[in-house]
C-alpha cells in the first residue's frame, strides 16, 4: 500500500499545516517509505505504529511514538509562536521547515524497531548498525526533503551536539527533550 498525504495525515494531523505542498508531499513520501519498509522490511500498519511506545528508554509509560511526535509538532508550534511575540527583533523561523522537521525527526525509528518472536518491539538488527537520525535524512533526501529540514533530523539527538543548530532544530531539540526527559522521570515512578 502507498499511504497518501490524507493517509499520513491521520497520524500527524499537522502535517496539513505545511503550506508548500511540495514540501507536504516529501514529507508524506518520507513517512510512506518509513511505514512500508520499517519492522525488519516488514512494514508496520497504523495501529501497529499507534501501539508502539514513545522511547524504549524510559520503561513501561502511557506515551506512544506518534502521541510524542505530535506533541513535539504541537510543542514547536507554541513555541515559535512565544518567541515571535516574546522577541523585540525578528526570529526568522520557516514554520514548513520546523512542523516537517518535527515530524520526520523520527522518521527514521519504524527502521530501528522491529518486533521480537512474542510481537514485542525492540531494536532491531538495523537499529543496532544505524540510528534513526541517520536512516531518517537518508530516506528525507531520496524524497527531494530540503536541507534545511534534514538538518532537523540529523541534528535533534546527541548527534547535533558538535554542530551549530539552526533555530527550527534548536526548538525542536528542546521540544523533543522536554518529553524524553518527562517521560524518564515517569518511567522511574513506574
Amino acid at each position: 500500500m502507498t499511504y497518501t498525504t490524507e493517509h499520513i495525515a491521520e497520524l500527524f494531523p499537522n502535517i496539513m499545516d505545511i503550506q508548500d505542498e511540495t514540501l507536504r508531499d516529501a514529507v508524506s513520501a518520507t513517512w510512506n517509505e518509513a511505514i512500508t519498509t520499517g519492522c525488519g522490511g516488514k512494514g508496520w500498519t497504523f495501529d501497529e505504529l499507534r501501539d508502539v511506545k514513545f522511547t524504549l528508554l524510559a520503561g513501561d509509560i502511557d506515551m506512544t511514538f506518534i502521541a510524542h511526535l505530535n506533541s513535539c509538532c504541537r510543542q514547536c508550534i507554541a513555541i515559535a509562536d512565544v518567541l515571535e511575540s516574546a522577541f523585540t527583533c525578528d526570529i526568522p523561523i520557516n514554520r514548513d521547515y520546523l512542523i516537517a522537521g518535527s515530524l520526520l525527526a523520527d522518521c527514521g525509528k519504524p527502521l530501528e524497531f522491529d518486533k521480537d518472536a512474542d510481537g514485542n518491539v525492540i531494536k532491531g538488527s538495523y537499529g543496532e548498525c544505524l540510528r534513526h537520525p541517520f536512516s531518517g535524512v537518508a530516506m528525507a533526501y531520496k524524497h527531494g526533503v530540503p536541507p534545511e529540514v534534514m538538518h532537523i533530523i540529523a541534528t535533534h539527538s546527541h548527534e547535533g551536539e558538535k554542530v551549530q543548530r539552526s533555530i527550527e532544530s534548536i526548538i525542536f531539540h528542546h521540544a523533543d527533550f522536554v518529553d524524553f526527559d518527562i517521560a524518564k522521570y515517569l518511567g522511574k515512578q513506574n
